[in-house]
């Protein structure tokens, strides 16, 4: 069992202003983030800006060596895009740079809805169709099928910053009430939009597991820390 509290070293898009603040709240009282901004264009991210993202990221996470705990690349929308055999192996790169664990907000998506038996899940996310068909095929790829998908559409990384807590939670509720039968698990995808003030009342309410990208990536270094599973419930 890791001590608390935990160190995190996390890496997110530059515009990222939400993953830092919640990512501790799900762990040990006193744990920390140490926030990297990765620079991006102001767009939606896209294939061809895979590569120079993830060395810039290998780059600035040699500044965690011997800081942290547990590192953690916090972009859901770059792992989809690189794919889970991709996706892990940042992983492992990390951990080579850091010298220390390391999760992936992807894999840990998938790692949390593997652990709750979800196989037909509600899917709520900011992005364009075109990173929701990516989406939807990396689960798929996990044989975990998207029955029901609302997403904001978020144009760009400005319109992505403005959602709030309330919008998530009125967007889950509609997708739930509306097509949300014979779902097994509710997940909101993107590690910008704020989840923390809301999954309780969602799990409440709906009376199945909820998780978000940021809540997932907790979940998943407690899994690596062997963290109290209270703790990241």
């Amino acid at each position: 069992m890791h001590p608390s509290p935990v160190r995190i070293g996390l890496l997110v898009p530059e515009n990222n202003t939400t993953m830092h603040l919640e990512l501790p709240a799900w762990l040990p009282e006193g744990s920390t983030c140490q926030r990297t901004g990765i620079s991006r264009s102001p767009g939606l991210l896209t294939l061809p800006d895979l590569d120079p993202y993830v060395d810039q990221a290998m780059h600035l996470a040699q500044a965690f060596r011997g800081e942290v705990d547990v590192t953690a690349y916090g972009c859901t929308a770059a792992g989809i895009l690189a794919g889970p055999a991709r996706d892990a192996a940042i992983g492992r790169r990390l951990t080579e740079v850091t010298a220390v664990p390391a999760v992936t907000t992807a894999g840990s998506m998938i790692a949390w809805l593997r652990a709750q038996g979800a196989r037909r899940i509600a899917l709520v996310t900011p992005y364009s169709d075109s990173v929701n068909a990516d989406l939807t095929r990396f689960l798929g790829d996990a044989s975990i099928d998207v029955h029901a998908l609302s997403s904001f559409k978020a144009a760009g990384v400005a319109e992505l910053g403005r959602i709030t807590a309330a919008q998530v939670e009125a967007r889950a509720v509609d997708l739930m009430q509306g097509q949300g039968d014979g779902c097994d698990a509710l997940f909101i995808g993107c590690s910008q939009l704020p989840t923390q003030s809301i999954l309780d009342s969602l799990r409440a309410r709906f009376g199945c597991p909820v998780s978000s990208s940021i809540h997932a990536t907790a979940w998943q270094i407690g899994q690596q820390l062997q963290v109290a599973a209270d703790v990241v419930a």
